[in-house]
């Protein structure tokens, strides 16, 4: 027996973290490994003809253990990590990998597979017709019609893949608390915030560390450099952060990301793809590469422009300062946007910190907005515990229809602050997948980075940390709305082109006055934020677009041009990732200093740690979608019950149970209009 051998007891299924050790996670993933592999050959073997109850629902059903056991693990691998997890992990992907193939690869299990097409293909309910179509895509692209002899070239490939994905993130968490600035003279704080600085010494108590520590985002943008006066500090910690992963130390992912570059390149060929960026566009709903890449090159040009132009006025304002030769410098960027803001808008987003405290963003913001669309209300479970002290727990209660009681809907999982165990970004997990098979109700989880405030302290945000909540908010809504009755269609289990999109139209929210209003209140007096400031905040949402969509256009495009090369065309070696970088930026029309890609390669973790491999392009993809969707609401009334309940029928409840595109076509009437977003990004027709 193991710790996931059966669902948890508690409410929701929750894994019970009160009694799970580390030492669980092992044993229990090799069980579920062995367990699911007999459920598989069982299924494959049935003489009897197959049908959706012995084949698609039996595949639905098996590796039930092996499932708990791994959502826990690499949620807390993810958010908590240790040493001994790390460990854990480089052992068991290899071999996860191999058991995926084994799965995938299964020439008795496919041969079933068709022939319930052949049988009953036509007669098939929706969304099991739609689970079939993608159980053989998944292993035409898993490489199931190989010889003995591919296949075996596939399997040791993906092993060793899995094993340098989750290299590449071990080096990078450990390398950026490594990069992190430790400041010693507290004059060269001057402008940062005071609960900032309060957190930037409580980060290098925590360390044992005498000073203020500056730890690092995983962008290459540091928000403190937006406050720092002093120009010397902005560039060290600029420096520090594009230096990630390339400093030759134990941290370097240079090797590391080059042999993932390589051997991604070999099993698309083996694939019959003539690059990896093929392989992954196929399965998602651009299709393409080269569509891919025609959205790019169309947006990167006016992106560039706007950079440019933007460049000049700040360019300007560092003169004033500096001298008539200064030049503007990548680290300069934000101080100085945020003094041209705050001389054209009249806004200092110094002075907007008091009024976003976290705790009356969550409750009177991100709850509040999916009250009053979805009729969702949340009540804290302090009974009920997380992975991690941190940790928050929430009991979602849902009201299907205006003037109906509520009823338990699931859980939701606040881990809000950042700590040197967790990696860094914001992200989304899901611990049990809603479905009507198995007859579980979800459990989400969303992580962010906010620093952390000395005890007694509030938590004070910056307006980008409000818009991640928001953001990470519109994931879990999508996994909390589903609706569907297999627990591979659920919630997010959609293409990375297309899980972006409600978590991007759930940020139109922030913006709305009156939620805006709601929890734009002062932290210690109760005062509203001034009326005048909220409509100069919003009059000020188009400011810096250059800046922001060429950052994110020149990840995007970096990502695609390292996933296009041959195997033959990947450089030999390490001293060749930063030409190869600043080539493939050139050649995109981004290259542009003072706007350094969102992640340089060496510390790019959504390609080579996680799973955005060629896939980066996918936020402004889905944001095509989430601008036509954010035009549907105004056209329609705004934040009203009757338009959530339509988003969430149409769309969020449907999850991966068909084409996401049809879901957009339910909703929308239509396929999508790009200008909506053209128009936001200010881009022009």
């Amino acid at each position: 027996m193991t710790a996931f051998d059966e669902r948890s007891a508690l409410p929701y299924e929750l894994p019970d973290y009160a009694t799970i050790t580390p030492e669980h996670y092992e044993p229990a993933i090799l069980a579920g490994m062995a367990a699911q592999r007999a459920q598989v050959e069982a299924i494959a073997a049935d003489p009897a003809p197959p049908t959706v109850e012995n084949t698609l629902e039996a595949l639905e059903r098996s590796g039930g253990a092996l499932g708990r056991a791994l959502v826990a693990f690499e949620n807390q691998l993810a958010a908590d990590a240790t040493p001994f997890l790390e460990d854990v992990e480089e052992r068991l992907a290899p071999q996860l990998a191999a058991h995926r193939d084994a799965v995938l690869m299964h020439r008795a299990l496919h041969a079933r597979l068709e022939a319930l097409e052949r049988a009953e293909g036509t007669s098939l309910a929706p969304d099991a017709a739609w689970l079939l179509r993608r159980r053989l895509v998944d292993a035409r692209r898993a490489g199931v019609a190989l010889d003995d002899d591919a296949q075996a070239v596939l399997r040791e490939l993906n092993a060793r893949l899995t094993t340098l994905e989750a290299q590449f993130g071990r080096r990078l968490l450990a390398g950026a608390n490594a990069a992190s600035v430790l400041v010693t003279d507290e004059s060269e704080l001057d402008g940062l915030p005071e609960d900032a600085k309060d957190g930037a010494r409580a980060a290098a108590q925590s360390r044992g560390r005498d000073g203020w520590l500056l730890e690092m985002q995983l962008p290459t943008h540091q928000n403190v450099v937006a406050a720092l006066t002093d120009r010397d500090l902005r560039e060290r910690v600029q420096r520090a952060s594009e230096s990630r992963g390339a400093d030759g130390s134990e941290h370097d992912t240079r090797a590391v990301l080059l042999e993932i570059v390589r051997l991604r390149a070999r099993r698309a060929r083996l694939l019959g793809y003539p690059h990896h960026a093929a392989y992954v566009a196929e399965d998602s709903t651009a299709q393409t590469a080269d569509a891919v890449a025609a959205m790019l090159a169309r947006l990167t040009p006016p992106a560039v422009a706007n950079a440019r132009a933007e460049a000049a006025e700040l360019e300007a304002a560092l003169r004033a300062d500096a001298g008539p030769d200064a030049t503007l410098r990548a680290s300069d960027w934000a101080f100085y946007a945020e003094r041209v803001r705050k001389e054209r808008y009249a806004l200092d987003d110094a002075l907007l910190r008091p009024y976003l405290e976290l705790e009356r963003v969550l409750h009177d913001g991100v709850f509040a907005a999916a009250h009053r669309l979805f009729g969702l209300s949340f009540a804290e479970r302090d009974d009920l515990r997380g992975y991690h002290p941190d940790v928050r727990v929430f009991e979602v209660f849902d009201a299907p229809e205006p003037g109906e009681p509520d009823q338990g809907l699931g859980l939701f999982l606040a881990d809000l602050y950042t700590r040197e165990s967790k990696r860094g970004g914001a992200w989304m997990n899901t611990l049990v997948d809603q479905n009507h098979l198995l007859g579980q109700r979800p459990v989400v989880v969303n992580n962010l980075n906010i620093v952390k405030p000395p005890a007694g302290r509030p938590a004070l945000l910056a307006w980008d940390e409000v818009i991640t909540l928001f953001h990470e908010f519109g994931h879990a809504l999508h996994g909390l709305l589903s609706d569907v009755r297999y627990p591979s269609q659920s919630g997010t289990e959609v293409p990375r082109d297309f899980v972006e999109y409600p978590s991007q139209v759930n940020e139109m929210w922030a913006w709305d006055p009156s939620v805006l209003e709601s929890f734009a209140v002062h932290h210690a007096t109760g005062e509203p934020m001034p009326r005048e400031w909220v409509e100069t905040l919003r009059a000020s949402r188009q400011y810096g677009e250059g800046f922001a969509t060429t950052e994110y256009l020149a990840a995007a495009l970096l990502d695609q041009a390292w996933h296009r090369l041959a195997p033959e065309d990947v450089p030999a070696s390490v001293d060749d990732v930063v030409g190869f970088e600043e080539r493939a930026l050139e050649q995109a029309g981004v290259a542009y200093a003072p706007v350094p890609p969102r992640y340089r390669t060496t510390y790019y973790n959504h390609v080579f740690g996680s799973g955005y491999s060629a896939a980066y392009y996918a936020y402004i993809w889905s944001e095509v979608l989430d601008a036509d969707t954010v035009r549907w609401y105004e056209e329609n009334g705004g934040l009203t019950r009757r338009n959530g309940e339509t988003f969430r029928r149409s769309l969020l409840a449907k999850g991966g149970s068909q084409d996401p595109l049809a879901s957009f076509r339910d909703l929308r009437g239509r396929d999508a209009d790009i200008a909506p977003l053209l128009e936001r990004r200010g881009l022009g027709a």
